[in-house]
């Protein structure tokens, strides 16, 4: 256990360094995306409208682009982001000895991708608050913006992908209404989750997750799983003991003995999710963590702009 743990101090002991890395790596890319028009949000500008005063325009920017941008300030911005994260032990899968940014399990794939959405967000000092659960309410901060906060959210993500943890269940459905309760204002959410839960009723999820909608809040959910393993059941086809993270229950067998009725079981899952996201207008995000961070980070860009719309 102790070398577990030094080798993820190791890599990821500081998550603001790895997460600007993660946005640089974005933005370099974002000009051959089709999230082009959304470059000029990490520049703190803006595209100029006509008939709006040339004052702010910013000409060497247009000297470079071609095109009008005016300087965003500071006061114009007042979004409110809340993120709420798993942590029990499905979100510790798959186990990774070395960890890096392109190597990583759940848990901290999540938690990097809280800290990367965290530095856009820290550009326009928007308020930001967490939450972290597992069979227990593990941490939580209301939204603030000032950078003492910033820092004691990125402590508390550091420290939750970081220390040894026991087994632990998940209590999605008791911790969610509670955390949609202390949301009184308008709040953009990120729920990242595997949604593993097996003595979670479909319903009692689903009513979860409605609440997070109360007072109008703008949610999104990213599912998030290792597609190899947990979608697709790609593994070696021979004699393997499957474990149970949560409850420790375990199980021998060939893999192709039950990779048919688990990949249609998986599926159904993840379509009644998506059909029950789409119906109470919560944002359902697929998420491969064999896949970079775009995703993420393309998507709190067009929530943003929903919001200013």
């Amino acid at each position: 256990m102790d070398i577990k743990r030094e080798l993820r101090d190791s890599k990821l002991n500081n998550l603001p360094l790895l997460a600007s890395q993660v946005v640089e790596g974005f933005i370099s890319g974002i000009h051959k995306s089709p999230f082009h028009g959304y470059s000029a949000e990490f520049a703190e500008h803006k595209l100029y409208n006509s008939g709006e005063s040339t004052r702010h325009i910013d000409w060497k920017l247009y000297a470079k682009t071609d095109k009008l941008y005016t300087k965003k300030f500071e006061e114009e911005t007042n979004l409110r982001c809340h993120f709420i994260l798993d942590q029990s032990s499905s979100m510790c899968y798959p186990e990774v000895k070395t960890p890096s940014v392109d190597h990583l399990d759940k848990l901290s794939f999540s938690a990097l991708s809280i800290a990367a959405i965290m530095q856009l967000l820290n550009k326009q000092r928007d308020a930001v608050g967490l939450s972290i659960y597992d069979e227990k309410l593990r941490f939580q901060s209301q939204e603030k913006g000032s950078g003492l906060h910033y820092n004691r959210i990125y402590n508390a993500l550091e420290n939750c992908i970081n220390t040894p943890k026991e087994s632990s269940k998940t209590n999605t459905y008791q911790f969610l209404h509670e955390i949609a309760e202390r949301l009184n204002r308008r709040t953009l959410i990120f729920l990242f989750t595997d949604l593993l839960q097996a003595d979670l009723p479909r319903a009692d999820l689903f009513e979860a997750l409605r609440h997070l909608k109360y007072n109008k809040h703008q949610v999104v959910l990213f599912h998030t799983l290792d597609h190899k393993t947990e979608v697709h059941f790609d593994f070696e086809d021979v004699p393997k003991r499957f474990f149970d993270l949560e409850s420790g229950a375990k199980i021998d067998l060939h893999a192709h003995q039950i990779k048919a009725e688990y990949t249609k079981t998986m599926q159904n899952f993840i379509s009644e999710i998506k059909l029950t996201c789409a119906k109470y207008k919560i944002n359902y995000v697929e998420v491969d963590i064999e896949n970079k961070f775009e995703k993420i980070l393309s998507t709190y860009l067009v929530e943003k702009q929903k919001l200013k719309n």
